[in-house]
């Protein structure tokens, strides 16, 4: 497949969290879960990251890596006046910035960073749960739909370090 469209990204942080911490109520709060930010993370193809907590499950096949746009998360703290929000606390395992994510869903898209590019297919968006008012700010869970990110299903096989970084598309991605 033909990706002509590249645009330069900074993966600015690789999320991979052995469980979900946000089950049950929210008013109750989040579980502790082990998490960590990678420096790099290897990612199989058809299964995830592994060591995630989305790797190899059947029902999370086609959306087991999650990315997010950076400059969301920038736009919904503006709109909601308060400080910036921890990209990290939204719990998607790619954020990146320098190209809208969002955009990508049912694309397949490439991501190259610190290896050879792994391929994508962009599948349904990652849409906010009530959480992201409890986690990050009343409102926040509005304010975030269509800035959520994008599930993605990984085709090939790789890795992905933090740092500068390539996403090619085959389509051109909206300014």
């Amino acid at each position: 497949m033909e990706l002509p469209y590249a645009y330069p990204v900074e993966v600015l942080h690789l999320l991979v969290s052995a469980g979900h911490a946000y089950e049950g109520r929210p008013a109750d709060g989040p579980l502790a879960v082990a998490t960590r930010d990678a420096e790099e993370v290897e990612v199989v193809a058809g299964k995830g990251i592994r060591g995630d907590r989305y790797f190899g499950r059947a029902a999370h096949a086609d959306a087991s890596v999650t990315l997010l746009a950076v400059e969301g998360l920038e736009a919904v703290a503006d709109e909601l006046g308060v400080p910036a929000l921890d990209p990290l606390l939204a719990r998607r395992n790619v954020v990146l910035r320098g190209a809208p994510v969002d955009a990508l869903t049912r694309r397949a898209f490439s991501l190259e960073a610190g290896g050879p590019p792994v391929l994508f297919a962009g599948g349904r968006p990652a849409n906010p749960c009530a959480w992201m008012d409890v986690v990050y700010a009343p409102g926040a869970f509005r304010a975030m739909r269509r800035r959520g990110g994008v599930r993605a299903r990984p085709e090939t096989s790789g890795l992905l370090r933090r740092g500068p970084g390539v996403l090619r598309t085959a389509h051109p991605l909206p300014a």
